[in-house]
């Protein structure tokens, strides 16, 4: 992917989150609290699905994956950010912005498919639990991720490729913390009328698309739910359900309100503000939310808390 164009600008400068002097400490303490709790919680939460065996079904593999782009996600801007309190000059190189950008939004388009696998899974478990075997079988789910993967990939592409065909020439300043769409769209001296048109279209399929699987499957799954006549059955299908839910809410809700927008000031602004959620709270959550609120995980933890206290009692490795 060619990263020239006819630009003379050749470095950017991020404004960051603030340019109060007083706040920069804080918040450098702050967000490496929030990157170390991140990296811990991922890592954890892929650690344990891989060292028990009882995790190795179809809902894990994905939560696994889920959790792999989450870390990979955090590292695309939080190192950069977290520099940006340190220094006096917060710059990042034409390239390095749109290697950014382009992570960026591979991570971001990847997360929503697999989000929309994770429905699937759900509706097939509960109501075609027959042929749970065979519609989520291990080629079909890897074939799942490697096309949640794929189409990511192809969205970062078609973003960053049509941004590397943007002149930039006059001003140099991005209004965010991290290299992102509008905020770029704001700088360019040519016209972004393709840009925008692209990537409302790019954002647009991804969210319909993604949103409509997750939509009827969770509509089978509560049709499904409310023909069973046992309490018990349905607070046990829902109760699987809710980490997801509460993960598709959070993920949608605040990526649709940062992204889908004009490249206005006022729109960037706000953009910057909702993305402080989106871009370090989100991965921060999901390890949480799917580890308190699923027993299976924290049935598997203290199991492996337990084992490991007996090895280190009986000294073994």
């Amino acid at each position: 992917m060619a990263m020239k164009n006819d630009s003379s600008v050749t470095e950017f400068i991020l404004t960051g989150l603030t340019d109060q002097p007083e706040l920069q400490l804080p918040l450098f303490i702050l967000f490496l609290v929030n990157h170390t709790a991140t990296v811990v919680g991922n890592l954890s939460l892929m650690s344990l699905i891989l060292l028990n065996s009882d995790l190795q079904t179809p809902m894990y593999f994905f939560l696994f994956n889920l959790s792999f782009i989450d870390l990979c996600y955090s590292f695309v801007f939080t190192p950069k950010t977290l520099m940006s309190f340190v220094s006096e000059k917060n710059t990042i190189s034409f390239r390095g912005c749109m290697t950014q950008l382009f992570f960026f939004c591979f991570f971001a388009n990847s997360e929503c498919y697999v989000l929309t696998a994770m429905a699937y899974d759900r509706y097939v478990a509960i109501c075609q639990p027959l042929l749970y075997i065979v519609l989520m079988s291990p080629r079909i789910c890897s074939l799942m991720m490697f096309g949640s993967y794929f189409m990511g990939f192809a969205g970062a592409i078609v973003h960053t490729g049509f941004m590397t065909r943007l002149n930039f020439c006059d001003s140099n300043i991005i209004n965010h913390y991290l290299c992102d769409i509008f905020p770029l769209l704001q700088l360019s001296c040519s016209s972004t009328y393709a840009n925008e048109l692209v990537s409302s279209v790019v954002i647009g399929t991804v969210v319909l698309a993604s949103s409509t699987v997750i939509l009827m499957s969770y509509a089978l799954i509560l049709f499904n739910v409310t023909q069973l006549s046992s309490g018990k059955g349905l607070y046990k299908a829902m109760s699987t359900c809710s980490s997801h839910i509460i993960t598709v809410a959070l993920f949608y809700g605040l990526g649709m309100l940062t992204h889908i927008k004009t490249s206005s000031d006022e729109s960037v602004d706000q953009g910057k503000l909702l993305s402080i959620f989106y871009t370090f709270l989100l991965p921060l959550l999901n390890p949480f939310i799917y580890s308190l609120r699923n027993n299976d995980v924290k049935l598997a933890l203290r199991r492996s808390l337990r084992r490991l206290i007996v090895n280190e009692s009986l000294g073994l490795p």
